[in-house]
């Protein structure tokens, strides 16, 4: 009986991969914890290991197909022999008598036919690198283990392709523009549009399609209501400034606004369950585990790792596990273990973050916080019945709420419950 290998859960609302490389061939002998195939998801670029040993009986998906999650990807019969090499030794044929005509035509030797080049070893990420670049691996060299071509590698073939290579000749405008990619989003009785002379078209890629898939299902899925706050961030940015030298040499990192901001959503909500919650068909489950996830921004798009457990964790060590998913994704190191099982999202946007937005709820939770930038403001104060004016630094803070799981009423407090804490700033470093 074959076993089947399915395509494993790669993280949380992740529904699908799409097959990039296949690593055997249907006739392969392969052992338990083989790497089989390449699949690549909008979070992470995973090698599915093979789970047990046998032979490859068939191969369910060719690369490029979209496989989703439980999906048979190969079989394996574990009582199968292998399939004979194409170099074993066969009996020879008969011997025929030659025509004249034939004989006097040369016959190149056996071993002077070419043999097909073996394809060039590579990590999925630089494979992936590598084709969206339309890079040939043959011309890139290798510092991997055993000559594997590494994402730095392509990095650095990149780089010297570009000083190399002249600049780009554009086509005259009045050159026909390419078709469209086909659209997976496209529907009849909606307006399409007609590319003009100049236009470039640039098909999605896998990833681009995964995340553009996923934003759409959020939006169906949940009724988005949002709310915003004004906070002003005076007392943490005092802690911070307080703090931040003896942290530095404790840590040998710089301390954020971040870990601050975190903190404050853990708190409220320990006292706002219904935000630690998913909706479940007819039912909503409020979460004990409280698990951050942390939108972050890289090279090949967003990604949320996750901070498990994050109210055991003081102010200094939600510092450091933030210091090290941000730049573990940041590196395309993190695992699928890292992107799963969040039970509420914080967008933050950083430096660059605008004044606020909203962000699409991360399913299957049922909010998101996204925080603008942190920025002086001057703000009317009152005080012993004087008002005045003074300069702040102020920070808009954008909830993102399910209203099938979430009233207006408790929103609203658990985001004013966030600004209180932050304008207490009572934390301890």
């Amino acid at each position: 009986m074959p076993i089947f290998v399915e395509l494993p859960s790669l993280g949380e609302s992740v529904v699908e991969g799409t097959v990039s490389r296949w690593l055997v061939s249907v006739g392969d002998h392969v052992e338990t914890d083989q790497p089989l195939v390449e699949v690549t998801t909008d979070k992470v670029d995973a090698e599915i290991p093979s789970p047990a040993s046998g032979v490859i009986v068939g191969l369910r998906a060719q690369e490029g197909d979209v496989v989703q999650v439980g999906g048979v990807l190969a079989e394996i019969d574990e009582t199968a022999q292998e399939a004979p090499s194409a170099s074993a030794p066969t009996a020879p044929p008969e011997p025929e008598t030659p025509s004249p005509t034939e004989q006097a035509e040369p016959v190149a030797p056996a071993s002077a036919q070419e043999e097909p080049a073996p394809i060039p070893r590579a990590t999925p990420i630089a494979r992936r690198m590598a084709a969206e670049a339309n890079l040939e691996l043959e011309s890139i060299q290798g510092s991997g283990s055993g000559g594997r071509i590494t994402k730095q590698d392509v990095l650095d073939h990149s780089e010297r392709e570009a000083e190399v290579q002249p600049a780009e000749v554009q086509p005259p405008e009045t050159s026909p523009a390419p078709p469209p990619p086909a659209s997976r989003s496209a529907r009849p009785g909606y307006a399409q549009y007609a590319l003009q002379p100049g236009d470039r078209v640039v098909p999605m890629s896998p990833i681009r399609r995964v995340i553009a898939d996923h934003m759409v299902y959020s939006k169906r899925t949940s009724p988005h209501v949002g709310t915003v706050a004004e906070i002003d961030m005076i007392a943490v940015d005092r802690l911070r400034r307080e703090h931040k030298q003896a942290f530095s040499d404790n840590y040998g990192f710089s301390l954020t606004y971040l870990p601050f901001i975190v903190h404050a959503v853990i708190r409220a909500l320990r006292e706002f369950p219904a935000l630690n919650a998913s909706v479940m068909e007819e039912a909503i489950v409020e979460k004990r585990a409280i698990h951050i996830g942390l939108a972050a921004e890289t090279d090949r798009g967003l990604v949320v790792p996750v901070l498990r457990n994050a109210d055991r964790l003081s102010l200094g060590g939600l510092a450091a596990e933030i210091e090290d998913l941000v730049g573990r994704a940041r590196n395309r190191q993190l695992t699928a273990d890292d992107l799963s099982g969040g039970t509420f999202t914080i967008s933050n946007p950083g430096r660059k973050g605008n004044l606020y937005g909203f962000a699409i709820i991360n399913q299957p939770q049922v909010g998101i916080l996204r925080v603008g930038e942190i920025k002086k403001r001057p703000v009317v104060q009152s005080r012993d019945g004087q008002d005045s004016i003074a300069i702040r630094p102020i920070m808009y803070a954008a909830l993102s709420y399910d209203h099938r799981a979430v009233d207006g009423a408790p929103a609203n407090a658990f985001l004013y419950r966030i600004r209180e804490l932050l304008e207490e700033g009572d934390f301890d470093l």
